[in-house]
């Protein structure tokens, strides 16, 4: 009756090395069924762990405890929810090796401030592409782009124009009967064969077209100052959703910076006027409002001289 009893009850465990029941300090050979007398210094755990790196043993019947096979845990059964497993934290000592930031899942997109396809960026508020920082005031408020700008800036020349009409009306139909008649007149040379040897304007076109240019540019300003120094942005910058202000200061524009960021535009118009300046001021203008495409500050030159931003509302 014992021996059919330590034959049902013995545990089948794996030969090797395991510590001494009767001696913690060394270790004795398991050969899978009854220990041995071969005893030596440990030398490191043994090859089958438990759930926390401790040995598991089972009882033997007649001799001690036995080494029981490794511990797995247990897998959740199919339509069973399985919690995430957490990474295993290195122990104090262990090198855990350098650190990868956490990548989306397929099908979800980084949201700013995390890990994108430009790398890791400190979340900013505002709008922009996921990890491309947005340009904006050094308060925060974004900066607006070009393309709203020329917008904005071909919504005001047509109301402008509409407004300063009765002023520049005459002075435009002048400058274009006297234009007109000199075409008239070089094209009837031509046809004579006798063609004119120059190419320079009559006189009388600046009689008319200086007056016309200059009022225009009176209107203009008014139209800028009113609008910017009550409203902070004109028509054509509201229907865009943008403002003008100050670089380091939120709120409308004061009338000096105004009147600084106009005048460098008018200034610009008024020499183009003259001949062969002309030339040289009209390039130094067509610098100016493509001056924000590759400016950081997202400034153009008449911004800079008022110290100005024009941003989003």
């Amino acid at each position: 009756m014992h021996l059919r009893v330590s034959k049902t009850l013995q545990v089948s465990s794996p030969a090797g090395w395991y510590d001494d029941p009767a001696d913690p300090t060394q270790q004795r050979y398991w050969d899978g069924n009854t220990w041995t007398d071969q005893r030596r210094a440990p030398q490191g755990p043994p090859p089958y762990q438990g759930q926390y790196g401790a040995a598991q043993h089972g009882q033997v019947f007649g001799g001690g405890e036995a080494p029981s096979g490794p511990t797995r845990p247990a897998q959740p059964q199919y339509g069973q929810y399985a919690p995430p497993q957490q990474p295993q934290q290195p122990q104090y000592g262990q090198y855990a090796g350098p650190q990868q930031p956490q990548q989306p899942q397929y099908g979800q997109q980084p949201q700013y401030g995390q890990y994108g396809p430009q790398g890791p960026h400190p979340q900013q508020q505002g709008y922009g592409y996921p990890g491309k920082r947005p340009h904006t005031t050094p308060d925060g408020q974004l900066l607006s782009g070009w393309w709203r700008r020329v917008f904005a800036r071909i919504i005001d020349s047509i109301i402008v124009g509409i407004i300063g009409l009765p002023l520049t009306g005459y002075f435009y139909y002048q400058y274009s009967q006297v234009l007109w008649d000199y075409f008239k007149t070089t094209m009837d040379q031509a046809e004579a064969g006798t063609p004119t040897t120059t190419t320079a304007l009559p006189p009388e076109v600046y009689k008319w077209m200086i007056p016309a240019v200059l009022i225009g540019l009176v209107v203009s300003f008014v139209y800028e100052y009113l609008f910017l120094t009550k409203k902070g942005a004109t028509p054509g910058k509201m229907a865009l959703g943008i403002a003008v202000r100050l670089r380091d200061t939120p709120g409308n524009p004061p009338g000096a910076a105004v009147a600084k960021r106009y005048g460098f535009e008018m200034a610009l118009s008024v020499l183009g006027l003259i001949p062969l300046i002309g030339t040289l001021a009209g390039f130094i203008a067509l610098i100016n409002y493509l001056w924000p495409l590759w400016d950081d500050k997202k400034q153009a030159l008449h911004d800079k001289v008022a110290a100005t931003n024009v941003v989003r509302t």
